[in-house]
């Protein structure tokens, strides 16, 4: 027996005399905190943060009183998120019920409600806190938008040139800043992410396609339950990723039988197990909007509804009024937009990045087979994201009749958000080719010479792509309440009510959630339009019958009503003089003066 032999045995009959392993000393931690620190993927979301700060530029200014594009949306979603949190903590059983929108059922489900931000919700109270919450997670949507772009670009096999330009495109697409006082549409990341991880899970990229060797079964679970938590911000966005999800599932399972790779039994079983957890959810998701759907029937869209909102192809060629490169020079193209899709039709993807994808069907790190299938992926989503103006609207239709849950989606322009992801993965494929060509040129230079020419070959493409992502957006301050509003006894109507100041009125009550009459949606039940109407010429006796049936106790009259003040403002944003100077003699009821609002007392 050799002497390392022999000391092999000695060791083993010995063990209990060796040393004793030691704890990692300072200098071990140092080092893994270090490559922690260093790792691409922190690194990437780090810039990710960063990035998001810059472009959104001045969400951060004031994040405490000051709201991106308008104060009327994020009022609504800033409440949103607030009372998810209040009720999970003080009284789970009315979640869907809400304090607003008095005498209304499943109220909560009248919108997307953002309930995947509901651990943010749980902390902090009141409106400022409410503000602070949205300004956040909305500088954090648009960087997990970029991160999980670059992640699924990367893990398709991209170099990082071409997954920054993928990032770039998807997180700050021009689209988007028109719909930058929606919070749920904006919240697009999860998309990204969970496909980069189901992919990575199952082995597979665009680069080399599928290899079971590669496979990484724990990621499969950790794809499913970001693509749930996905469906949890709403569904305007989710169920359209749940049939993606779905049509992806058909043809990785017809590819398979093609050839019948390996397939591990293990990954088979975390699949099955984090579809479960993904349907479980999105049926949980979808329980009270069916039965809002139920209890108010008149509330489905028709496909009425859908061709008002559904974009001609020049749409896709439209900039934002916001958009800092193009905004003026567009502002004909979206005079023709008028009556066919308005606002919800401006979906410039970006004109770099329109360019990029057409250089990556050519020119591309992706085989031509893959190539194509792309293509013919964004050809679809093009198609259905035109709803029923595009040149073959059967698909739509079809969709609308039979896909369960498709007919509530009333604009279909929003599935840019595929069209803009397959662009991205398209012209990373190009600027990783061109990067890899490049190459072994720039190794037969001069090192210095090398590195400066690389570094502006990465920095090329996506800055073309970011600088047509600049914004020029205005950042309001949100008007505080009256002072007397937190004391009032509920439940309470403000007047002027309409779904703009209405939306304003809730973010208001996020004090102490009083039950509030007000109310504001995309959605408008009969009796809640019919206390509006009634309540115009308020005080008289009909208007106070009615709001004594539904319980009202207290009317705020503003003084200066916001949504009032504006160039166009909706119907009922205007008060009536007789709200301003009745004493309401004879009705019952007795009014209070306040530096800035009438408070009316309304007597059982």
């Amino acid at each position: 027996m050799s002497d390392r032999s022999e000391a092999g045995v000695q060791l083993a009959q010995h063990g209990s005399d060796a040393p004793e392993a030691q704890p990692p000393r300072p200098a071990g931690i140092l080092r893994a905190a270090g490559r922690l620190l260093s790792h691409e993927w922190t690194l990437a979301a780090l810039c990710s943060i960063l990035l998001s700060v810059a472009m959104t530029w001045p969400t951060m200014r004031d994040p405490l009183h000051t709201l991106p594009g308008d104060t009327w949306d994020p009022s609504l979603q800033a409440w949103e998120m607030s009372w998810g949190g209040w009720a999970v903590l003080h009284d789970p059983g009315r979640l869907w019920q809400t304090n607003t929108s008095l005498g209304e059922q499943y109220a909560f489900a009248f919108s997307d409600t953002l309930l995947g931000y509901l651990p943010a919700s749980l902390i902090g109270s009141g409106p400022q806190a409410a503000i602070l919450r949205y300004n956040i997670m909305y500088e954090l949507a648009f960087a997990l938008a970029f991160f999980g772009a670059y992640m699924l670009a990367r893990q398709l096999g991209s170099r990082v040139a071409g997954a920054a330009v993928a990032g770039a495109a998807f997180a700050y697409a021009p689209w988007r800043w028109v719909q930058m006082f929606h919070l749920h549409v904006l919240s697009t990341g999860g998309i990204a992410l969970a496909l980069a991880m189901l992919a990575r899970g199952h082995g597979y990229s665009l680069r080399h396609g599928y290899r079971p060797e590669a496979a990484r079964p724990r990621w499969v679970l950790a794809g499913w339950s970001v693509a749930a938590w996905q469906v949890t911000l709403g569904f305007g966005i989710g169920l359209p990723f749940g049939y993606a999800l779905a049509a992806l599932g058909v043809f990785a399972l017809a590819c398979w039988l093609r050839r019948r790779p390996r397939f591990d039994k293990r990954l088979l079983r975390l699949d099955a197990v984090g579809g479960l957890i993904f349907v479980a959810v999105s049926g949980a998701m979808a329980v009270p909007y069916l039965k809002v759907i139920e209890i108010y029937p008149y509330g489905r869209r028709t496909l009425t509804d859908v061709l008002f909102y559904s974009p001609p192809i020049e749409g896709f060629l439209t900039a934002s009024p916001d958009d800092w490169l193009w905004g003026d020079a567009h502002q004909g193209l979206r005079a023709q937009l008028e009556g066919r899709g308005g606002w919800e039709a401006i979906l410039l993807p970006g004109y770099a990045l329109i360019a990029l994808a057409a250089i990556g069907l050519l020119l591309s790190t992706w085989s031509w087979r893959r190539r194509l299938w792309l293509g013919v992926a964004l050809a679809g989503a093009v198609t259905l994201a035109m709803g029923l103006r595009a040149p073959v609207s059967v698909f739509y239709r079809l969709a609308f009749e039979y896909l369960p849950g498709w007919d509530a989606i009333r604009t279909p322009g929003r599935l840019v958000v595929w069209v803009t992801l397959l662009l991205a993965m398209l012209a990373a494929g190009a600027v990783t080719a061109v990067g890899e060509r490049l190459g072994p040129w720039l190794r037969t230079l001069r090192p210095a010479s090398s590195r400066a020419l690389l570094a502006l070959g990465m920095l090329l493409p996506v800055s073309l792509v970011l600088l047509e992502g600049i914004q020029t957006a205005q950042y309001p301050t949100v008007p505080k309440a009256p002072a007397a509003f937190a004391s009032l006894k509920g439940p309470i109507l403000v007047l002027p009510s309409d779904w703009m100041d209405d939306e304003l009125y809730m973010l208001w009550s996020t004090t102490n959630f009083v039950q509030l009459a007000n109310g504001s949606s995309s959605f408008a039940p009969v009796g809640f339009e019919k206390t509006r109407q009634v309540t115009r010429n308020f005080p008289d006796e009909t208007s106070v019958t009615h709001l004594r049936s539904l319980g009202v106790r207290t009317v705020v009259v503003l003084r200066e009503p916001h949504a009032g003040l504006r160039q166009n403002p909706p119907e009922g944003a205007i008060l009536s003089q007789h709200a301003l100077t009745a004493t309401g003699e004879g009705l019952g009821i007795t009014r209070e003066e306040q530096p800035d609002a009438i408070i009316f007392h309304l007597q059982p």
